[in-house]
């Protein structure tokens, strides 16, 4: 367990936690964040990241980047840098693993679908449905529903809300009203997941051949790092070069969010978590690091999640997605039984959360058996 004592005075402390949704007595042996992090491990919604895609969809390739893989990166990230900050390492872990709960299968084009099915009735935002997630959704405790989480690890796992939907959401959607800030850790973990993300889909675009090194060299962070691990390792394999160029970015990026993060944190000198909220965002880059940081997104943007087969498999999705979604909405009784239950209250909500609880390949397999004749 982390000794509380020894974090910095702004970070934030299991004993001053604003509590959880339902009272429940301490743990003897765990911190109260250390029982989010635990709790988030042992859910369903968890172990089904394992089967969702980041960009490639899961059964392209034994080696990309799954959404349970991602997470776990994330959270060694943003722990290390916890620790260097003097942050509290439980909270943002659990922050980390958390982050992804609610992402539909396909990724991102999953989402888009999802929300333009659900455009009537409320929309869908994975963010917000990770929340939900956790809130609500799982099913592991006959006391209450949800994981009961922590305010401060639901805070960080809300990363931004509309105000019309964060007047909705209690205690959790207030910073969202008043403008204040999250924890430190909060912030710590969203950028953990921008560096994560950026750097392992440089990794996965190349090892799939959609991106070229040859175009990589053309970003400038890239090419820095790629001709450092050239001029060291001038024998080595082109992949080792590459797994040495990205480690290098990672690294580099995170000094950099050390650094400035510090130097930020010492020109608002916070007090307490309270000073915190009420600060500008302290966790950054330096503006050299974030031009760099966005040059390196806006190409995986253009080169990588806009290539055309990246778009084919998109479009397959978007459409599974659609499809489901109408045939659950015009007859609810090809949901499961206790979807059903659900859907009597709130049709369009319950076949949502069904949705975006699949698996890329489990929403393959149920499209097939609603609109596919096998012949025996």
């Amino acid at each position: 367990m982390q000794i509380e004592d020894a974090l910095a005075p702004y970070a934030a402390r299991a004993a001053n936690s604003r509590g959880r949704l339902h009272a429940e007595e301490p743990s003897a042996a765990r911190g109260e964040f250390q029982r989010d992090r635990d709790r988030v491990i042992h859910c369903t919604a968890f172990r089904r990241l394992e089967y969702k895609t980041q960009v490639f969809v899961n059964h392209e390739g034994d080696l990309f980047r799954t959404r349970l893989t991602h997470s776990i990166e994330v959270a060694q990230l943003a722990r290390s840098i916890a620790r260097r900050l003097n942050l509290n390492e439980d909270l943002v872990e659990a922050i980390s693993l958390a982050h992804d709960l609610g992402h539909t299968p396909f990724g991102h084009a999953g989402q888009d679908a999802l929300n333009e099915c659900m455009r009537e009735f409320g929309g869908f935002e994975h963010n917000l449905q990770s929340l939900r997630v956790v809130d609500v959704l799982e099913e592991r405790y006959g006391a209450f529903d949800g994981l009961n989480l922590t305010f401060e690890t639901r805070e960080g796992v809300l990363k931004h809300c509309a105000e019309n939907v964060a007047r909705t959401l209690g205690d959790v959607g207030e910073r969202f009203l008043d403008h204040t800030q999250p924890s430190l850790e909060a912030q710590l973990a969203n950028l953990a997941d921008e560096i994560a993300y950026n750097n392992h889909d440089v990794d996965d675009g190349l090892r799939s051949g959609l991106i070229t090194l040859d175009q990589l060299k053309e970003i400038p962070l890239f090419r820095r790092y790629f001709d450092q691990a050239e001029r060291l390792y001038p024998a080595a394999s082109e992949r080792r070069r590459i797994n040495e160029t990205v480690r290098r970015i990672i690294n580099a990026l995170v000094l950099d969010l050390v650094t400035q993060s510090e130097a930020n944190i010492a020109a608002a000198a916070p007090g307490s978590i309270d000073d915190v909220r009420h600060a500008p965002p302290l966790i950054a880059y330096s503006e050299t690091a974030h031009q760099e940081s966005l040059a390196l997104k806006r190409f995986l943007r253009d080169q990588l999640y806009q290539h055309y087969l990246v778009q084919r498999m998109s479009a397959k999705g978007r459409r599974i997605i659609r499809e489901l979604f109408e045939s659950f909405m015009d007859d609810a009784r090809l949901l499961p039984p206790q979807y059903q239950a659900k859907a009597e209250a709130d049709r369009a909500r319950a076949v949502a959360d069904y949705i975006s609880g699949m698996t890329d390949r489990y929403a393959m397999r149920e499209h097939r058996r609603l609109f596919t004749v096998e012949e025996t």
